[in-house]
C-alpha cells in the first residue's frame, strides 16, 4: 500500500498541467528599468472642456465619474526589452522621448505592431486594451507615459501572451 505522500506529487503535476498545459502564462517586463515622476496624485472627478475659439479647431473633453489617481512613469527600454503583455484601468499618453518603440496590441491578427519614434506618441485607451512595448532597435528608448485610473485601482494588470502574437 501506499502512503498518501507517494500520491500528492504525482496528483499535484497533473493537477498543474491540466490548469497550465499550453497556456501561456503573463510576460513581466524584461529589459525596462521603470521610475515613478509622480505616484498615485489624487483628484476628484474631472470635468475638462477646453477648445480654441473658435471651437471647430481644436477641443479636448476629459470626463470622470468619480475619483481619479494621476501617474507618471518614466520607462528606458533596453534593445531587445518589452514592457510584457499588459493593461491598465484607464487611459494613458505615452510620449517617446528617446528611440523608438513598437506597440504591439492583442487584437491585431497579424501581431504587426505600429512603431513609434521619439518625438511621437500615441494613447493606450486602457480598460481591457492588451498590449506591449518592444525595442526593436539597437539602443535604447524612453517613454514618459502620463496615466489616470479610477481612484485606488491597480495601475499595471499583467496578461498573458496572445495565441497570435510572439514578436
Amino acid at each position: 500500500m501506499r502512503s498518501k505522500k507517494t500520491w500528492v506529487v504525482p496528483i499535484a503535476a497533473l493537477l498543474a498541467a491540466a490548469i497550465y498545459g499550453g497556456t501561456a502564462l503573463a510576460t513581466p517586463q524584461q529589459g525596462v528599468t521603470t521610475t515613478t515622476l509622480a505616484n498615485k496624485i489624487a483628484f476628484g472627478a474631472i470635468d475638462i472642456n477646453a477648445h480654441t475659439l473658435p471651437a471647430d479647431i481644436w477641443q479636448a473633453r476629459l470626463n470622470t465619474r468619480g475619483s481619479t489617481d494621476g501617474y507618471v512613469v518614466d520607462n528606458v527600454i533596453q534593445p531587445g526589452g518589452t514592457t510584457g503583455w499588459h493593461s491598465h484601468p484607464g487611459p494613458s499618453l505615452i510620449f517617446v522621448i528617446h528611440g523608438a518603440v513598437t506597440n504591439y496590441t492583442s487584437d491585431d491578427p497579424t501581431c504587426t505592431g505600429q512603431v513609434y519614434p521619439a518625438g511621437s506618441g500615441f494613447v493606450d485607451q486602457g480598460g481591457g486594451d492588451v498590449h506591449m512595448l518592444k525595442n526593436n532597435g539597437s539602443s535604447p528608448a524612453e517613454t514618459i507615459a502620463v496615466q489616470l485610473l479610477p481612484q485606488g485601482a491597480t495601475r499595471r494588470i499583467d496578461a498573458d501572451t496572445p495565441a497570435n502574437c510572439t514578436p
